[in-house]
């Protein structure tokens, strides 16, 4: 049986990862663009014409970029931010209603609705709640995706921590400054950072992808750890220093307060399905991700 992924947000860093991926699996790939292309269908067509019927799974990963620090924190752009997310999630989860061969829809999604807590360890048996805007976006946008729950396709939320990789995300942001010597945590660096290796996130949607699996899974590697622990080892791993924090009020100045707190704060997070359904992590400690990609 042929297997056909159709990707939202192909050409961000996570779908253009994941795509590169699915294709050295021997998956056929259709990218959701806004612009029309080879192997592409855009956000239109998919709502006049609905899912391409050689399609058997379906990953969204589509989101406007939240740190993009060019752009400020206005009104415009909090809704942007809310939009892309909110109606691709339901864009799809619509569309899948309607094509019966997709056996598996994936909505990436964050993990800012776990209330940080200094005591607390969350599974994807726990509670969450909307807070701030970032968790309330969390919410809106599982929501979005949730409304083909309900049907054959087996649809799975992947609660995603900072993905670390080359190319993209934090790990571009960071590298230049901690090359140089003078990289270091954010604030006191005593904030838990949720994290996982792009490979390893990759290889979880292959398996849930493969597996059928449906629900709620924590996209997270293993191993818990603070900002400082990461950048630590980060540096260590570039043979360089790690000796100046970045003072919060950079970090606030430069993102404003509401999204700043993906960076300042965060909760302890553990991926007990990802583990219980059998999917093993290739990258589980920070050491272990952090010597990969400085391998690469």
């Amino acid at each position: 049986m042929s297997r056909h992924a159709l990707i939202g947000g192909g050409t961000g860093f996570i779908g253009r990862n994941l795509a590169q991926h699915l294709l050295k699996k021997g998956y056929e790939i259709t990218i959701i663009s806004r612009m029309p292309g080879a192997k592409r269908i855009t956000w239109h067509d998919l709502e006049k014409q609905g899912i391409p019927s050689h399609v058997t799974s379906v990953v969204n990963c589509t989101g406007q970029n939240v740190l993009d620090p060019s752009r400020r924190w206005t009104p415009g752009f909090q809704q942007n931010v809310w939009n892309s997310r909110v109606n691709s999630a339901k864009t799809l989860s619509q569309a899948v209603q309607a094509a019966p061969q997709v056996s598996s829809f994936v909505n990436l999604c964050g993990v800012s609705h776990y209330r940080p807590s200094e005591t607390k360890t969350y599974t994807e048996d726990d509670h969450v709640e909307g807070f701030d805007y970032m968790s309330r976006l969390c919410i809106a946008w599982e929501k979005a995706a949730q409304s083909a729950e309900d049907l054959q396709c087996k649809c799975t939320v992947l609660r995603t921590g900072v993905v670390v990789g080359h190319g993209g995300g934090m790990i571009k942001s960071i590298w230049l400054p901690f090359k140089l010597g003078v990289g270091g945590p954010l604030g006191s660096g005593k904030q838990i950072m949720p994290w996982i290796h792009m490979k390893d996130l990759c290889q979880l949607i292959q398996h849930i992808i493969e597996n059928r699996e449906a629900g709620v899974f924590n996209a997270v590697a293993p191993e818990i750890a603070t900002n400082k622990e990461f950048s630590q080892s980060f540096a260590k791993a570039l043979n360089r220093p790690c000796l100046f924090n970045v003072p919060e009020f950079v970090v606030y100045a430069l993102f404003g307060k509401e999204r700043a707190a993906l960076l300042m704060s965060g909760a302890k997070i553990q991926p007990k399905r990802a583990l219980s359904s059998g999917y093993k992590f290739q990258y589980p400690t920070v050491k272990a991700a952090v010597n990969e990609l400085i391998q690469k």
